[in-house]
């Protein structure tokens, strides 16, 4: 019964397991960033969003929809497109933290993690329906 659902809902726990890590990924280096080599909410989103979205590419491709893309021409779109959508939403995470932190002074950490939520959403749906379709 646990294997149906899971074989069933494969993608959507993939993906949620390793949206997950790559939030983590996301907000370790920003706390990194920001509070231990004090790099300013900018450029410690900008460094976070860097290395979370070559985390996310690899695991995306290698095991949320399982793309076994291998022409050259095929890699470099999947590359482009994924990292174009990324950048869309990576504007959206650096827009937020400047207005609701640096602005408005609100919690940092609390606003990247409410800001994460909704790039994981974002980023979900371009991923499904527009980088990886089958």
């Amino acid at each position: 019964m646990m294997m149906q659902i899971f074989h069933k809902y494969k993608e959507m726990i993939l993906y949620i397991f390793f949206g997950i890590c790559t939030t983590a990924v996301n907000i370790v280096v920003y706390y990194i960033s920001f509070y231990f080599l004090s790099l300013g909410t900018s450029i410690s989103t900008i460094l976070s969003w860097l290395l979370s979205v070559i985390f996310a590419y690899l695991t995306n491709k290698l095991w949320v929809f399982n793309n076994n893309a291998t022409s050259k021409g095929s890699i470099i779109k999947e590359i482009v497109s994924f990292y174009g959508c990324r950048l869309a939403t990576g504007a959206l995470d650096l827009c937020f933290m400047v207005i609701f932190v640096d602005c408005l002074h609100f919690n940092n950490m609390l606003m990247k993690i409410l800001s994460n939520v909704i790039v994981v959403i974002l980023n979900y749906i371009f991923s499904k329906f527009y980088i990886f379709k089958k």
